[in-house]
């Protein structure tokens, strides 16, 4: 008997022995990130650094994967379908894990993912043709009342989309019609796509001297727009944009710490500060506890600016 428990014991530590080391071995497989949107973005250009950094320190292959499409629901469908194992990281903005879990058709829920961190603030703006009779979101609104003003966003039901209706709505104007891009840059005001967009500083830098940008979607004004007022001191509709790194419900907590140390170490190094001092975004790590404060509290902001706007789905 004493042979045989002896023996029980022996196998129980060699098996919890291996499984230790199973964990301890992450990764040893290649890694992606997913990003729901084309190559480009700020998302796009710190998760790829933060890919770099993640091979750099554990040695395993990590790249980033573009991955546009419904307003980040098809990449974001990747990432909620993979296994819970750190080999498939999201890199999403904050609509997915809020206006994308809220309406009887949401495509996910509010525990779908669980987040790593948060990363990014994004600088976007609200920005229309340099000949346009408009300058701020006041003649704006007065424009759209007898002209047609066509919008072009990222997705209705992303944040950035829904200040800008809603804001537009305060002042007592509206737009005529409103389209998604997968790509929302110069391109799409000089090609007569739209008359107004909403999207990131980044991808209109090339053009910001040539554009009118009526208003930042931003808590404070950016370093790239100093002398434009942001929509909240204009409207007083507020805004949190950002981006995180999120992974499916269940993954193992050491494998998110090695995921978050790889991002930590982005944040603060010089490549990160200096993509922040030209673009205007605020680049930074928030920790897991603190980041699902921000997603419960933008979660509830959201769904008042919904309900505002009659958005049932």
């Amino acid at each position: 008997m004493k042979s045989f428990l002896k023996a029980g014991v022996a196998a129980a530590v060699i098996a919890l022995s291996a499984a230790s080391g199973a964990l301890a071995e992450y990764p040893e497989k290649p890694v992606q990130f997913v990003v729901p949107w084309p190559p480009g973005d700020l998302e796009d250009v710190l998760t790829r650094l933060i890919a770099e950094k993640f091979q750099e320190m554990y040695g395993a292959p990590a790249a980033v994967v573009n991955r546009p499409g419904g307003g980040a629901v098809v990449g974001a469908t990747e990432v909620a379908n993979a296994a819970p194992d750190g080999y498939t990281i999201g890199s999403f903005v904050v609509g997915v894990p809020t206006v994308k879990t809220m309406g009887d058709k949401a495509p996910f829920k509010r525990d779908t993912f669980e987040v790593v961190g948060i990363f990014l603030t994004y600088p976007f703006l609200i920005a229309a043709k340099g000949d346009a009779p408009y300058s701020n979101v006041a003649e704006l609104a007065e424009h759209s009342k007898t002209n047609p003003v066509r919008l072009g966003h990222f997705g209705y039901g992303l944040e950035p989309t829904l200040l800008s209706v809603l804001a537009l709505q305060e002042k007592g104007g509206k737009f005529s019609a409103e389209a998604a891009f997968d790509m929302v840059d110069c391109a799409t005001l000089s090609n007569g796509d739209a008359d107004i967009i909403n999207t990131t500083a980044q991808l209109v830098l090339p053009c910001l001297k040539d554009i009118k940008v009526l208003a930042t979607i931003t808590e404070s004004r950016t370093s790239v727009t100093p002398d434009v007022p942001t929509l909240g001191e204009q409207t007083g509709v507020d805004a949190s944009l950002w981006n995180g790194l999120f992974v499916p419900k269940g993954t193992p907590q050491d494998v998110k710490d090695k995921i978050a140390a790889a991002a930590k170490a982005v944040v603060e190094g010089d490549k990160a500060k200096e993509i922040s001092a030209t673009t205007g975004a605020l680049v930074y790590w928030k920790d897991a506890a603190e980041s699902q404060k921000v997603i419960d509290t933008d979660y509830e902001k959201l769904k008042m600016t919904r309900e505002k706007l009659g958005v049932k789905d």
